[in-house]
């Protein structure tokens, strides 16, 4: 435990361990005199441990400079002895740089980066949850792509104007993959195939530069799902093997379980019967396997119930479609409540598994309740496509009932 706890802390704050502030001092000193510093982490815990109270006046004033505080504020104890005023101290100071740096007013007057630190990554990540939030609502608007697309863009700027340690550049790289690809899952979700592949470039490079693998693992997620949807289900099953193959689904049964039913949903979609209930045995199993811990914001949708919408899905794309619905009313029997976007899909998709077994006017009731579900002006073209193709079933099928009839001459506004 050390002393001087404001010191401890204004470096917790901005994401300094002791040898980076050592380094950051250093150039700082550097920048300022010509002359490169030659603190150490040593120094950095003798400050610290209070063995060294109050440091010498060009390195204090570095120190000031780097961690944007006064030394005082910095738990720094000023010398006994009598010192000029504290006005005093800074012309005299002032002079001393400019002696040391032969007159480089322009270097001390500039203005400092801003510093990044943890306060700026929570302040980001706030902004991400709630763009998370707007599309478990709503689903695929323009709004909640360009918000995402822009909290990216902000990130990237703000690394560019400012500086940061290590671990908060890491963060922020992480957090400006993640919005990028919040922005391409609004864009799958209208069924945008060029503008996710738009965003997901983006986060790749951002994905990259965090060196994180469970990032790159939620940036293969959406490559496998865009190439799911504009049907290139080679590439997809690719996609979901990345996934498989990385770190954090080798730690995770969670993240292994997600992959397997990536991996699952292409090869159902080749029309690859038996390996693809190998792939959806292998996603349950991995499931069953999870254990409770901390996992990021975004998959976090990825629960039990979840877990079998995306099994009902398989073997929707099977054929076996009184499998699915039994799937489907277990997803919709469990997902949670903020899930609206989510529930409205799912049952669309159980109205169409009821369609194509012949449960015409109970699949009219199912898609009504599907359609009434989502909130007014829902970007969810994966949704409403699904209404499109429940009514092509049902106009099929030449049934004169009422029910039909009136459910087909209702939902030609929704389509």
């Amino acid at each position: 435990m050390y002393s001087n706890v404001k010191l401890e802390r204004r470096m917790s704050q901005l994401g300094y361990r002791q040898a980076e502030l050592a380094r950051a001092v250093n150039a700082e000193t550097e920048r300022l005199t010509g002359r490169p510093g030659s603190l150490t982490d040593a120094d950095i815990r003798r400050w610290l441990r209070g063995d060294t109270k109050w440091p010498q006046d060009r390195i204090r004033l570095c120190v000031e400079k780097v961690l944007q505080c006064s030394a005082e504020d910095l738990g720094f104890i000023r010398r006994a002895k009598k010192s000029p005023s504290p006005s005093e101290e800074e012309d005299v100071h002032r002079r001393k740089f400019l002696t040391a740096t032969g007159g480089t007013t322009l270097a001390i007057a500039a203005p400092p980066c801003k510093r990044l630190g943890l306060s700026d990554v929570d302040r980001f990540h706030q902004e991400y949850i709630r763009i998370l939030e707007d599309d478990w609502r709503v689903g695929g608007l323009r709004k909640v792509e360009n918000h995402a697309a822009e909290l990216a863009l902000r990130i990237r700027s703000a690394l560019s104007a400012g500086t940061a340690s290590t671990e908060v550049r890491k963060r922020l790289h992480r957090l400006a993959s993640d919005a990028a690809s919040s922005a391409a899952f609004a864009a799958i979700d209208a069924k945008s195939h060029k503008r996710a592949r738009m965003h997901l470039e983006k986060a790749v490079t951002f994905a990259g530069l965090s060196g994180d693998s469970e990032t790159q693992y939620h940036v293969w997620n959406h490559l496998a799902m865009t190439a799911c949807q504009h049907e290139e289900f080679s590439e997809s099953a690719a996609a979901a093997d990345v996934m498989k193959s990385m770190a954090i689904a080798r730690r995770d049964p969670v993240y292994a379980s997600l992959g397997h039913m990536r991996k699952a949903r292409s090869l159902a979609k080749m029309g690859h019967s038996s390996e693809t209930l190998r792939a959806l045995r292998a996603a349950e199993k991995s499931f069953d396997r999870a254990d409770v811990r901390s996992r990021p914001a975004w998959i976090s949708f990825y629960d039990h119930s979840e877990m079998l919408g995306l099994a009902a899905g398989i073997w929707f794309a099977l054929e076996q479609y009184e499998r699915a619905e039994y799937f489907f009313h277990q997803t919709l029997s469990g997902i949670r409540p903020e899930m609206i976007r989510n529930r409205a899909l799912y049952t669309t998709h159980l109205a169409l598994s009821q369609a194509r077994q012949g449960e015409l006017e109970l699949a009219c009731f199912t898609s009504s309740k599907a359609y009434d579900s989502l909130p007014p002006g829902s970007g969810s073209k994966r949704t409403t496509d699904m209404l499109v193709k429940v009514r092509r079933v049902l106009i099929s099928s030449g049934s004169r009932s009422p029910e039909v009839t009136e459910w087909i001459e209702r939902s030609r506004q929704w389509t």
